[in-house]
């Protein structure tokens, strides 16, 4: 399937704001990302490709209701392309930083469509799988 990311890679960001794009999402994604602020207080990134998309769903949602307003600009609003420089690394923009709690130990993460990048202390809380039976029992629809 094109475009999909998966694996857990833990990494450090240098001072600058600069993070080591695993090879792996580089293949799958190109030299130019999308990221933005995701769920759970963690980035999402996409492909310029599936940013598109996202962007088309926003746009097909209703301008009267204040909760798509308000997840439009939320999600859109502090987007930022981030490309690949020589050495496979991108600068993370300051507010995203900010937002996602990211200093210099952080972890990537590849969840199918997207990756997302994760304050290592805030991903290992985040990340407890005790009760995961029964969320895949809730998850009717997941079939393997």
């Amino acid at each position: 399937m094109m475009n999909q990311f998966m694996g857990e890679y833990n990494h450090t960001m240098d001072a600058k704001g600069r993070l080591i794009v695993p090879a792996r999402f580089r293949e799958a994604g190109g030299d130019k990302f999308i990221v933005t602020k995701g769920l759970d207080g963690c980035l999402f990134v996409f492909t310029e490709e599936k940013w598109d998309s996202v962007v088309s769903s926003m746009e097909n949602l209703p301008v009267t209701q204040g909760k798509a307003r308000k997840f439009a600009r939320f999600l859109m609003g502090g987007a930022g392309e981030c490309e690949v420089d020589k050495q496979g690394r991108i600068l993370i923009p300051n507010n995203l930083r900010a937002y996602a709690r990211l200093e210099k130990d952080v972890v990537l993460v590849g969840v199918g469509s997207r990756v997302e990048i994760w304050n290592r202390d805030t991903w290992e809380e985040a990340n407890v799988y005790d009760e995961i039976e029964e969320i895949a029992e809730d998850l009717e629809e997941l079939r393997f």
